[in-house]
C-alpha cells in the first residue's frame, strides 16, 4: 500500500488531473439548443510579458464562474486568446533590440514586423501555458490571437462599411501624440506629471491702435498657432471688441474675434479639446505650428524667440 505524502504535491496532483481533462474534451463549448448556454471572452492578456497576479485573479473568477455554470448542466465556453497590445508591444521590443545596439530604423519595417511576431510567439505560447497552469479551464481549440487574419478582415470591413455609411470619418482632432513612436496614444496609455509653471500675459494689438486685448496662459508657445482670440459676449468688457481686428503678435495677420455662446463662457486652457471644439462650431481656419516629431512646423520656425 501506497502511504499518502506528508504534504499535498500541487505539481504532481493538477498536473495529472488537467491532462485527463483536456484528453476527455472537458472544456469544449459547442451548439446545443437543448441546454441553456453560458459563455465568457477572456479579456485578453497583452503579449508585452508573462502573467502576473493580477491575472491570476481575474482569471480565477472567470474559471469560477464557467465551473459552476458547467456543473449546472450550461452548454458552456470560455474562449481564451492573447492581445497584440500594439504600441505596448512595439515598445517593449524595442528595448529587447537596444540591447543589441539596434533601433526600429536600423533594422526597418519588414525586419522589425518579424521580430514583433518572433515576440508574440515566445511570449503569446508563454501566456497560454500560465493560463493553463493555474488549471482555466477554457476551450483551447478556440483559441485567438487579435491580429489573425480573420480578426484583422473582419475589423477593416467593419471601419470601411461604417466610414461608407457616413457614421464614421477621419478629420484632425486634438489627440495624445507621441513625437518618438509617432503614434496616437490612449488616455491609459499617458503618464501625466504635475510640474510649477508660470502664467504668462499675451497682449494682441488691435489693427486700429485703439489698444489690446490681454490673453493669460501657462502655454504661450501656443500662441504660434493662434489663429482667433475668443470672448464671452456677456461679459461687458469685451463685448464692444467683438467686431474688431487684431495683429497677431509672431506674424502680421489679421484676426477677428469669434462670439461665443453663453454655454462656452469658459476659462480655457490654452491649446486643449475645448478650444478645438470652439473652432470647429465657427468653422475658423486652422494653423498647424508643432510638428509630429515635437518641433515646430516649417511655417512657424521663424518665431525663434520662443522656447518650448
Amino acid at each position: 500500500m501506497v502511504g499518502l505524502p506528508k504534504a499535498y504535491e500541487h505539481q504532481k496532483v493538477e498536473e495529472k488531473w488537467y491532462q485527463f481533462w483536456l484528453k476527455q474534451g472537458l472544456f469544449k463549448g459547442e451548439v446545443n439548443p437543448k441546454k441553456k448556454s453560458f459563455s465568457i471572452v477572456i479579456p485578453p492578456p497583452n503579449v508585452t510579458g508573462s502573467l502576473h497576479m493580477g491575472h491570476a485573479l481575474n482569471n480565477t473568477l472567470q474559471d469560477i464562474l464557467i465551473r459552476l455554470h458547467r456543473m449546472k448542466g450550461f452548454e458552456t465556453l470560455w474562449l481564451p486568446g492573447t492581445d497584440h497590445a500594439g504600441i505596448a508591444t512595439q515598445n517593449v521590443v524595442e528595448r529587447e533590440i537596444a540591447k543589441e545596439g539596434l533601433t526600429r530604423e536600423d533594422l526597418g519595417r519588414e525586419k522589425f514586423v518579424d521580430r514583433v511576431w518572433q515576440w508574440k510567439e515566445v511570449y503569446g505560447s508563454t501566456i497560454i501555458s500560465q493560463l493553463k497552469r493555474l488549471g482555466c479551464s477554457c476551450d483551447w481549440s478556440r483559441e485567438r490571437f487579435t491580429l489573425d487574419e480573420a480578426y484583422t478582415r473582419a475589423v477593416r470591413k467593419v471601419f470601411v462599411s461604417l466610414y461608407n455609411e457616413g457614421l464614421i470619418y477621419r478629420g484632425n482632432y486634438i489627440i495624445n501624440w507621441c513625437p518618438r513612436c509617432l503614434t496616437a496614444l490612449s488616455d491609459l496609455e499617458v503618464e501625466r506629471e504635475e510640474t510649477e509653471g508660470e502664467l504668462y500675459y499675451l497682449k494682441y494689438p488691435f489693427k486700429d491702435g485703439s489698444g489690446f486685448v490681454t490673453v493669460a496662459t501657462t502655454r504661450p508657445e501656443t500662441m504660434l498657432g493662434d489663429t482667433a482670440v475668443a470672448v464671452s459676449p456677456l461679459d461687458e468688457r469685451y463685448r464692444q471688441l467683438v467686431v474688431k481686428l487684431l495683429f497677431k503678435i509672431s506674424a502680421p495677420e489679421q484676426l477677428r474675434l469669434p462670439q461665443l455662446t453663453t454655454l462656452l463662457t469658459l476659462k480655457f486652457l490654452s491649446g486643449t479639446s475645448c478650444h478645438w471644439l470652439i473652432f470647429l462650431m465657427k468653422k475658423r481656419w486652422l494653423t498647424k505650428a508643432v510638428a509630429s516629431t515635437g518641433g515646430w512646423t516649417d511655417m512657424k520656425r521663424g518665431s525663434k524667440w520662443l522656447k518650448i
